[in-house]
């Protein structure tokens, strides 16, 4: 879907796909200007990107009405033109492809555990919620597919980037 974006502040014309043959492949067109990518998430909200034959580690944090990205020491406001549209098109998230290890996000223990083994789940659907410094960060699937492995159990303290279940 193409989406009209002000990127710090200038207007750009978006479109993003994905190669259904090779879903790392990420192609954008910006402007008309078609950009060829490799990109895999590597935790929520931290991404690696090839492109040109630079590697590149980005980090995206959603905001109300657009993102913030970062990388390679610089910064950028992305804003939603129709913030409704987007919204729209956006509501489910982006289904990653693959086997997909979810992480705790911090230190803390597991207060809930909310799918079993085998379950079928949604992108978007909540999975666990961690408990860290008396705050409860609920984990949600980052892709539609199913829980392969638990390894999480309530009551279980866990480290930060501990693998807490598989989802395929």
């Amino acid at each position: 879907m193409k989406n009209d974006v002000l990127l710090n502040g200038a207007r750009r014309s978006v479109e993003l796909t994905r190669s259904a043959a090779e879903p790392s492949q990420l192609v954008a067109t910006i402007d008309g200007r078609r950009v060829e990518a490799d990109a895999a998430k590597i935790s929520p909200g931290v991404y690696s990107i090839l492109l040109d034959g630079r590697s590149l580690e980005v980090r995206v944090e959603a905001l109300v009405d657009g993102m913030e990205v970062r990388t390679a020491g610089r910064e950028y406001r992305v804003d939603i033109v129709d913030l409704r549209s987007w919204r729209r098109s956006h509501s489910g998230g982006i289904d990653l492809a693959g086997r997909q290890q979810i992480a705790a996000p911090m230190a803390g223990k597991v207060v809930r555990v909310l799918v079993a083994p085998g379950q079928q789940v949604e992108t978007g659907q909540s999975l666990l919620v961690v408990e860290a410094m008396k705050m409860q960060n609920e984990i949600r699937s980052p892709k539609t597919g199913t829980v392969e492995r638990l390894l999480a159990k309530e009551g279980q303290a866990v480290n930060s980037g501990e693998v807490l279940m598989v989802i395929v």
